[in-house]
This record gives structure tokens, C-alpha cells and sequence, in this order.
């Protein structure tokens, strides 16, 4: 299984409140999560007018696709024009997944240890 995470850092230009700010966050937030089926969400910045930090993850079986989706739903976040990307950061961790064991587990009994 492959888990991607990505971090972006945003400008939100013209913000001249916590409200206004957080106006535009909840619409990136929630356009990501509806266009590319994402977990997303404000993980700094929170005190801040006119900057956000917002984490990104998904997860798959390919890696390319994994990338992929992440590396798009920063282009979403650019051409949205609701604020400057600052800085972003892409990371993929790939977690080993043994199927015999789980089909075991399944059929009442816990794998040996």
C-alpha cells in the first residue's frame, strides 16, 4: 500500500481577517476532498491572516498514481486563484501488506506472531 501525503503552504492575499482567511481555506479544503476524493485539512498557520498550511493524503497501490493525484491537486490549488502557493512537499511512504495473513485473520483465528 502506498501512502502519499503532501504539505502546501499558501498567501491568501487580500485577507485582512482570521474569518477571511479561513473562508478560503474551508473552500480549498473542500473543493480537494470533492474533485480528487482526498483526506485534507488546516495543519498551520491557524493564527495567522493571510498564511495556511494545509496537509494533503491519499492512499493506493501504484505509486506514479499515488504521485499523481497529489502533484494535480497542487495545480488544482494554483489554478483556483484563491491564493499563493509558497511552498509545497510531496512525500510517498510505502507500507508492506501480506494478503495470506489477512484471508487468515478473516476466517476467525489471529496470524501467529
Amino acid at each position: 500500500m502506498i501512502v502519499g501525503a503532501a504539505v502546501v503552504e499558501l498567501h491568501v492575499h487580500g485577507s485582512h481577517s482570521l474569518k477571511e482567511k479561513r473562508g478560503v481555506v474551508r473552500s480549498v479544503i473542500g473543493r480537494l476532498r470533492n474533485r480528487f476524493n482526498v483526506s485534507a485539512a488546516e495543519v498551520g498557520g491557524q493564527d495567522t491572516w493571510q498564511r495556511a498550511v494545509i496537509g494533503i493524503a491519499t492512499t493506493g497501490n501504484d505509486r506514479t498514481y499515488v504521485r499523481g493525484q497529489l502533484q494535480r491537486a497542487l495545480e488544482f490549488i494554483e489554478d483556483m486563484h484563491l491564493a499563493e502557493i509558497t511552498g509545497s512537499d510531496v512525500e510517498l511512504l510505502e507500507l508492506c501488506y501480506d494478503e495470506r495473513e489477512a484471508d487468515e485473520a478473516d476466517d476467525g483465528e489471529r496470524p501467529e506472531e
